[in-house]
């Protein structure tokens, strides 16, 4: 039986921004918890007892979110070389056979336990995926890979690599003698032992999700919250309509004349209303205030965000501790999203806005429009075009 985990998390996310400015991928929230607290929950729900992470990137905000986890052992990749250089920093740990899982992708329990359950020494988990041209890309006979193609521009092949591998401590002798040649990513690692002739099967992921670009936030925790179940910790008020499946956190309270539809996750210590309408696939985090006459649909709403009186949110990201002045609106529809020098056609996109910004009354965002992180805006502006982090409109 399976013992140990190495956790990749010391990543940075450069297609987040503006969100992974200040917190690495693994901290972002779905459901009101950091991806990383998913994938630990689904580790060690199949009997894992010890978790070496491999941190990095903003390594701070991951080892004080976790301080009190007593299975977690921290080790660092000081230089974000790639896969293979990351997870040989956790060698000296291992000395049995382990499971390797990136921090930034959920991943279901049975899907993990497939694969400590498979016969093979070195085996992959691996999921159908309609953009495969991002990933690595595996070539299959029956249940064994014949090869792993990086990034094609092939688009035939439709399973990739979720970078969930189960490995003998035996890999770190590839690993080593491969980064000795300046080689750093796991899948150069893999094909080298597909090309010596090693076995290697796949693993049908049943459950799977990246998140890769700021919209994926929406997405993800859409997808994340389908299947919760009702649970009101906080104070309803009277004349208030709950329909559907809502999750309302211990001390937050709801104001007469609001309405509420399921799907929709609220967190703790929120004050919503009165007269506020949330619609379904909406997360609102802890200690957010919404006022009186404002809608939110099909949105995110980070910690400690206050929106002022008559907004109008949909299929926006906005993250923590923004305060959001009167008649706030974004403007919800197709856009071409430049990230990283690639451009993304996105259906239904509303606002992307950073941590910490201060946004006057009556401003417009238009559709697909990125708000980086501590910038102000002046009232009565209407926003046609990406405002970088730390700028004021005036």
């Amino acid at each position: 039986m399976i013992k140990k985990a190495v956790i990749l998390a010391a990543g940075e996310g450069r297609r987040l921004k503006p969100f992974t400015e200040a917190i690495p991928k693994v901290m972002l929230p779905v459901a009101n918890r950091p991806i990383l607290d998913h994938i630990l929950d689904s580790v060690r729900k199949n009997g894992i007892e010890d978790i070496i992470m491999v941190v990095g990137y903003k390594k701070e905000s991951i080892m004080d979110y976790f301080r009190d986890e007593e299975d977690i052992t921290y080790v660092f990749q000081d230089k974000q070389l790639g896969t293979a250089h990351a997870l040989l920093q956790a060698k000296e740990y291992i000395d049995e056979p382990f499971v390797v899982l990136p921090g930034d992708n959920i991943i279901d329990q049975t899907s993990i336990r497939k694969l400590m359950n498979s016969k093979s020494d070195i085996s992959i988990l691996i999921k159908e995926h309609q953009h495969p041209s991002k990933y690595g890309v595996v070539f299959l006979e029956e249940k064994k890979i014949k090869k792993i193609v990086e990034k094609p521009t092939d688009g035939t092949n439709r399973f990739i690599s979720t970078g969930i591998y189960k490995f003998p401590v035996s890999i770190f002798n590839e690993i080593e003698e491969l980064s000795s040649q300046g080689v750093y990513d796991l899948t150069s690692v893999l094909q080298t032992l597909l090309n010596q002739g090693e076995e290697i099967e796949a693993v049908i992921a049943e459950r799977w999700m990246d998140i890769v670009y700021p919209w994926d936030i929406i997405n993800i925790n859409e997808m994340m919250i389908r299947g919760i179940a009702s649970s009101i910790a906080g104070v309803i008020e009277k004349n208030v309509i709950l329909k559907g499946n809502v999750l309302i956190g211990k001390n937050t309270v709801i104001y007469s004349g609001s309405y509420i539809q399921g799907p929709a996750v609220i967190g703790e210590g929120c004050e919503i209303g009165p007269n506020v309408c949330i619609f379904p696939s909406t997360v609102i985090g802890n200690n957010v205030t919404i006022h009186p006459f404002s809608e939110i649909r099909n949105s995110v709403i980070m910690d400690e965000t206050r929106i002022g009186s008559n907004a109008s949110i949909s299929n926006s990201v906005i993250g923590r501790g923004n305060t959001i002045d009167s008649h706030f609106s974004t403007i919800s529809g197709r856009s071409i999203i430049e990230i990283e020098g690639e451009f993304n056609e996105v259906e239904d996109i509303g606002a992307i806005i950073g941590e910490d910004c201060n946004i006057g009354s009556h401003v417009v965002i238009e559709s697909g429009k990125i708000i980086g992180r501590r910038c102000d805006i002046d009232s009565l502006k209407r926003i046609i075009k990406d405002i970088p982090s730390e700028i004021k409109v005036m």
